[in-house]
């Protein structure tokens, strides 16, 4: 059976960071597998979820670079979930229970004043038929639960059973039934929860692996059980840390902090984005990878940590630098033109300037100092213009190189006594109007003599 994942988001906002990471960790297990990704969206939230949501994150995973082998709707497949539970019914094992959240809650703090665990005591599998039809027709609606399968004969006693798996990431992992509520599967107006769908489309899509953060741990469990109940093996589980800001902040749809819709507008490379979001809180070096395929060599769910992931905003923008600086012109030939950016001197201009850009886009500046000067040009002192007038009427004959600024600032060096910063700075300036840059001697033969005397103060 070939490996099988999914990426199951919710469609209620944006996606960000965090949830990239998940979707990453999928992806790169299918890619270093040669299995499947399945893009599923959980929207049995129907007053929530937005198909504009729906898109917007096939969007952004696009844009990360995953690309998914099938696209399911969990809004379009009720027909199953109602398979579903009603052979649970049929077998006795999904309830109807009565409860109010305020009767439920009173029973928690009994229980608790009782130095009992705040579980649930099934006391719905207690109900007469009369109390059921008074509280029907009190216009009651029931909710559904799962009979966990933590009692042997008597399920108001139960015992501890024991749930075991080894975790992808996390190890050999262990979780006692008895000390779990039965979850509910079915709220008080028909609609599901999350565990019920989210089994049955596992089973009926044939998942192989579920990846996902390690908040849902305790889920695992519970939903170990319920694919039993329904005749399936479970997949295997791996339940990677979350990621979270460097003063331990959680990371939220509904603030929208930290988008890849926002990373994206303000000029990150996608790779960045993934190269940060999959190794952060592992324990290899967080780097800036040039490719999924380079990213998913460095990829091991057994090297992440089981403490948060926490990382700091400004990381992305020096690993987007990094990204920059080693990125050859042919990836960014496309995107320069699209910026005005073309030529036969395109290509030396990139690797002069891609060292010194921040964002891609920030070549455009560079683009129109070459082009057209300093955007404003800059007051040199008397000496410094007469120092640099002088410079000027010393070029070297053409053609020029990267070795003319070499052989030119010699000179300038020896007739004018100058060195170090009284040396190179006023030249900077002058030519660029700013104090640091791309070197000269770069910038040099792209300006060409012409550019050059241009610039003359």
């Amino acid at each position: 059976m070939p490996v099988t994942v999914r990426f199951a988001p919710s469609p209620t906002g944006n996606i960000h960071i965090g949830n990239a990471r998940t979707a990453l960790f999928n992806w790169l297990f299918a890619m270093k597998n040669s299995g499947n990704f399945v893009q599923r969206f959980d929207d049995t939230d129907v007053a929530r979820s937005k198909q504009e949501y729906a898109d917007a994150i096939l969007y952004d995973l696009h844009w990360l670079g995953i690309f998914q082998d099938a696209t399911e709707y969990q809004s379009r497949r009720f027909d199953i979930y109602e398979d579903a539970v009603a052979r649970l019914k049929r077998d006795g094992l999904l309830y109807a229970c009565y409860e109010t959240a305020e009767e439920l809650d009173l029973r928690r703090k009994v229980r608790r004043t009782r130095g009992l665990p705040p579980v649930y005591g099934r006391e719905a599998l207690r109900l007469t038929h009369a109390q059921i039809s008074e509280y029907e027709a009190d216009g009651r609606k029931p909710h559904w639960r799962f009979l966990l399968p933590n009692f042997r004969d008597e399920p108001f006693e139960t015992e501890r059973t024991e749930v075991e798996w080894t975790d992808l990431v996390r190890g050999e992992e262990t979780i006692d039934l008895a000390s779990l509520s039965d979850p509910i599967l079915i709220r008080e107006d028909g609609t599901y929860l999350y565990t019920l769908p989210s089994v049955t489309d596992d089973i009926d899509m044939g998942i192989t692996h579920v990846i996902r953060g390690d908040d849902h741990v305790t889920n695992t469990a519970v939903q170990i059980a319920l694919f039993r109940a329904l005749g399936a093996e479970p997949p295997e589980f791996g339940h990677h840390n979350l990621l979270t800001t460097s003063t331990g902040e959680a990371l939220s749809k509904r603030t929208g902090a930290l988008s890849i819709a926002s990373l994206r507008e303000s000029g990150l490379e996608p790779m960045t984005v993934s190269s940060l979001a999959v190794l952060t809180g592992t324990s290899e070096n967080v780097v800036a990878t040039s490719s999924m395929s380079e990213l998913a060599k460095a990829f091991d769910l057994s090297t992440a940590s089981k403490s948060a992931a926490k990382f700091d905003p400004e990381d992305l923008k020096t690993l987007n630098r990094d990204l920059l600086r080693q990125m050859p012109f042919s990836e960014s030939r496309d995107r320069l033109s699209a910026l005005g950016i073309l030529g036969e001197r395109a290509e030396d201009f990139w690797l002069a300037v891609r060292g010194n850009l921040d964002r891609l886009a920030d070549a455009v500046d560079w683009w129109r100092i070459v082009e057209h000067g300093p955007q404003t040009p800059v007051a040199l002192s008397d000496d410094d213009s007469v120092f640099v007038r002088d410079a000027i009427d010393m070029l070297p004959p053409e053609p020029w190189d990267r070795d003319t600024f070499k052989v030119w600032i010699g000179s300038v060096k020896e007739r004018s006594g100058r060195k170090g910063k009284p040396l190179y700075e006023p030249i900077r300036l002058a030519l660029t109007g700013l104090a640091s840059g791309p070197e000269l001697a770069d910038l040099l033969p792209l300006l060409g003599p012409a550019g050059i005397q241009a610039r003359r103060p």
